[in-house]
């Protein structure tokens, strides 16, 4: 058994568009409380602006502050679960890549710093002028989603890719640059992430990847070397164990089966490297994270 995986047509809207969300995000709670009331992942790009409450956003193991000026971003395949400590007040919106990639065929998604790699961070803070722009796109946004005029879709798109800009360049001036994947080889390790997420389960050697991409796996090695200061193989690792750790906490499968549905045939080499990666084993992990979250 895996966490859930969302399909964007399965959330309740007050108007509904295909392959685009929006709302409130005190709607969004209200909505689809039986949706996302436990870790789940989605498949679709989300962003989400925060202007009130406090709690806490787990992604993929890593934890944020949710405060006023917080804007989360998520990928497809992320799985992530809020935690509040007071009331949420703000906006979310989610939509397919073709919905955006369709409307700006010569802008991918990759292009934004916080979508060009799961390297990146999946948060920002804005605040001042940003934040108060920021809200009233938002808003008009909104206020478009829920209307009725001709070329709604289009406008709605156009305030996607608003919002979207807006938050780069913030994204860029708060965020150490050098520190983010270059866009100059943004589109081959989001194949090449792409590309691990499908095979993963029974491809855990770079040659295959190298083959897909058509390269030689010593130039795919020397690509993400310089982009992320990581090898090939390390990618790999890190979605597997990502994997594990997710399956391990958010399910209640034997260890024993979870190391098979990785494609482990061997349960005590899959323990060790576990136990290497994250520094505890399986059993462990479950334990200590089980028992953080009680």
């Amino acid at each position: 058994m895996r966490i859930p995986d969302l399909k964007l047509t399965q959330f309740h809207s007050h108007t509904l568009i295909n392959q685009v969300y929006f709302n409130t995000f005190s709607d969004h709670v209200v909505l689809n409380h039986k949706l996302i009331n436990t870790p789940h992942t989605h498949d679709f790009f989300l962003c989400v602006l925060f202007t009130s409450g406090e709690g806490t956003h787990e992604i993929d193991f890593g934890t944020y502050a949710i405060r006023p000026g917080a804007v989360f971003f998520l990928r497809p395949g992320q799985s992530h679960f809020w935690k509040f400590k007071s009331q949420p007040e703000g906006f979310i919106f989610f939509h397919s890549r073709s919905f955006y990639e369709l409307n700006f065929s010569g802008h991918a998604l990759s292009s934004f710093p916080f979508y060009s790699s799961l390297q990146n961070p999946p948060l920002l803070h804005v605040h001042g002028i940003s934040l108060k722009k920021l809200k009233a796109l938002f808003k008009e946004s909104l206020s478009e989603y829920q209307g009725s005029e001709p070329y709604r879709e289009m406008k709605i798109a156009n305030f996607i890719n608003a919002i979207y800009i807006e938050l780069a360049r913030s994204y860029s001036s708060n965020i150490d640059m050098h520190q983010l994947v270059s866009y100059k080889y943004a589109a081959l390790l989001e194949q090449l992430q792409g590309l691990i997420n499908i095979h993963f389960y029974l491809e855990k050697f770079p040659k295959f990847y190298a083959n897909q991409l058509n390269i030689t796996p010593k130039h795919l090695n020397r690509i993400v070397r310089d982009t992320i200061n990581k090898t090939t193989q390390q990618l790999i690792s890190e979605r597997v164990i990502l994997e594990a750790q997710r399956l391990i906490v958010h399910t209640a499968d034997p260890l024993s089966q979870i190391a098979y549905t990785l494609g482990f045939s061997d349960y005590a080499y899959f323990s060790k490297l576990f136990k290497l990666k994250t520094g505890m084993s399986p059993m462990e992990f479950r334990n200590q994270y089980t028992g953080a979250i009680s």
